[in-house]
């Protein structure tokens, strides 16, 4: 997952320090909030919202917004029962395959933009079950490597119970079961390193090289695109581009 979970971290820096902060707030919001209506107010019994939670947290969203944000989901007249969960699957340029999570209350104006920026961007949209065989969930514990020993960070989390810790770049990717994030965190938490981000995604089985710079500014115009919707929550792109290029093309 190494080019991809790179833009994770880059983009995980930028949201917290972003002028959109309002915009990622408000999405971190709806998914507490559909998560609660579905699932109910309690995130030891409701797993969905449990990850919500914690990604929310990642972000450094005040605790106050997130209690208000569960209080509306678990609410008699809740503003979560008009949002629906839509994945659109498709490629970007090179062929690199792209998910789509959406939480939207108009589909047809949704499908419409994405669809729009896929064209716009050389990608296009596919069929369902185009590309989510390439892709599987998994909690994502990123930690800073800097000063960290990677053996006492392994047996931290393997004694929680994840699945892999992998050195990508300047940060450890810590992989877990989604059902297992919440323990995976806290026992990283409790042992005293440091969190840069904390989500449940949609992990790529495979990679696809990307060596062109032209190519790579576009695949991540097509991600920003999308990700600067308002419907759409997550994005998730199997694309392995070297850490200095990726650098070179973020806006």
């Amino acid at each position: 997952m190494s080019g991809h979970s790179k833009w994770s971290s880059i983009k995980h820096k930028k949201g917290a320090a972003d002028a959109k902060r309002g915009q990622l707030f408000s999405k971190l919001s709806r998914a507490i909030i559909v998560a609660a209506k579905e699932g109910g107010p309690d995130p030891a019994g409701n797993l969905a919202l449990q990850n919500a939670i914690e990604k929310a947290r990642s972000y450094s969203m005040p605790k106050d917004n997130i209690e208000r944000a569960i209080a509306k989901g678990s609410g008699a007249d809740s503003e979560g029962s008009s949002f629906e969960t839509v994945i659109y699957e498709g490629y970007g340029p090179d062929g690199v395959a792209v998910l789509v999570e959406a939480l939207t209350d108009n589909r047809n104006r949704t499908a419409s933009e994405v669809r729009h920026l896929f064209a716009k961007h050389g990608g296009n949209l596919g069929t369902t079950g185009a590309v989510a065989w390439q892709f599987e969930r998994k909690g994502v514990v990123v930690v800073p490597a800097d000063g960290v020993d990677e053996d006492a960070l392994v047996l931290v989390v393997a004694e929680a119970g994840a699945d892999d810790v992998s050195l990508d770049g300047s940060s450890f990717v810590v992989t877990s079961a989604p059902e297992g994030l919440s323990t995976v965190r806290g026992a990283v938490e409790a042992a005293g390193f440091a969190i840069e981000s904390v989500e449940l995604a949609m992990v790529p089985k495979v990679t696809v090289a990307v060596g062109d710079e032209g190519v790579a500014r576009q695949l991540i115009r097509l991600v920003e695109g999308l990700e600067d919707t308002d419907d759409v929550q997550d994005v998730y792109a199997n694309f392995d581009i070297p850490e200095a290029m990726l650098e070179a093309v973020v806006g």
